[in-house]
């Protein structure tokens, strides 16, 4: 396979990452993030896996050896347990917003940059096989525009075999796929596969039209890693982004999110953007009265509830 386009963090200014990104529909920086932030929030994924039994009795957290009997992955409960606490970790948040990532994003966006409220915070078991995410595109779940961009970062390096990313160059120039679920790798669009080792501190940015998927870890450890993403606020951004309509299910809330945190500087920031939503609110009230179950409809109405809360600067 061939190897991701690398480009070293220190030559940033000398390349166009517009010109890659539109090319390849991905660029891949090493060296970006500082590690030392990376590694206060693997500690604090790794504290969530030990909590979780996820982890050999005795073991030094920093190994990561995964005590393969605990074995989950979503939407198993046991590992949705920990992804809701992993979502409320404040320095999740707050490296979505840091600033070396930030500006690479205003290079691909500009500088009307919405980067969204929703970070995942991934601890993946090695030898999982129905925890693969098989080729796809994100668009065809984030919806909004196709104008959106993920930024992928494993939280250690990320040897072969461990459970990497790997992108098929060139897929985001075919469209959104018409697909019930994943692409098959032999049928995806665009030119080679590309892959290879990703260490703590790289991060792989692909369009939200580009073909990608994981691997299978090999390993005996759990693999750390986190999924940002950004477009400009000019664009349109689905709700579901920033709303949480299965509150009432006792699902994720703002409120919750934010009740262990330190600091309050980095909450509700997308209340001072004046943003566009796609389903817009004409669209899902249509959605509420013509649904075709009680649920759906029930649904519709109270992500328009939380629309004219969360999002107060909304463009019509």
């Amino acid at each position: 396979m061939k190897s991701f386009r690398a480009i070293l963090a220190g030559d940033l200014d000398s390349v166009s990452l517009k010109s890659e990104m539109e090319t390849y529909g991905y660029v891949f920086i090493r060296d970006l993030m500082p590690k030392e932030v990376l590694e206060q929030l693997l500690n604090d994924m790794i504290g969530i896996a030990s909590d979780e039994g996820w982890m050999i009795e005795g073991s030094a957290p920093s190994d990561r050896l995964a005590n393969s009997a605990m074995a989950c992955f979503d939407p198993d409960p046991k590992y949705k347990q920990a992804a809701n606490r992993a979502f409320c970790l404040e320095r999740l948040h707050a490296l979505k917003h840091h600033p070396v990532l930030t500006d690479v994003m205003k290079r691909l966006v500009g500088p009307r940059l919405l980067v969204h409220p929703k970070p995942i915070a991934r601890i993946i078991f090695p030898n999982c096989e129905a925890a693969l995410l098989h080729a796809h595109q994100d668009n065809s779940g984030i919806a909004g525009s196709s104008e959106s961009y993920t930024a992928w970062m494993p939280m250690h390096d990320c040897l072969l075999g461990q459970g990497t990313l790997e992108i098929k160059e060139a897929s985001h120039l075919s469209g959104l796929q018409c697909t019930d679920g994943y692409i098959k790798p032999e049928a995806a669009p665009g030119g080679d596969w590309v892959g290879g080792r990703i260490n703590a501190g790289d991060v792989a940015i692909f369009h939200s039209l580009t073909v990608h998927r994981s691997t299978l870890s090999t390993s005996n450890q759990l693999r750390c890693s986190v999924d940002c993403r950004f477009q400009s606020y000019d664009e349109a951004v689905s709700p579901l982004e920033i709303v949480f309509p299965n509150r009432a299910k006792g699902g994720r809330t703002w409120e919750t999110t934010y009740a262990d945190w330190k600091h309050d500087d980095l909450k509700y920031y997308w209340r001072d953007l004046p943003l566009r939503i796609k389903p817009s609110l004409a669209e899902l009230a249509e959605k509420a009265e013509n649904a075709d179950s009680p649920e759906k409809r029930l649904r519709y109405t109270t992500t328009m509830e939380l629309i004219e809360r969360e999002i107060p600067m909304l463009v019509h």
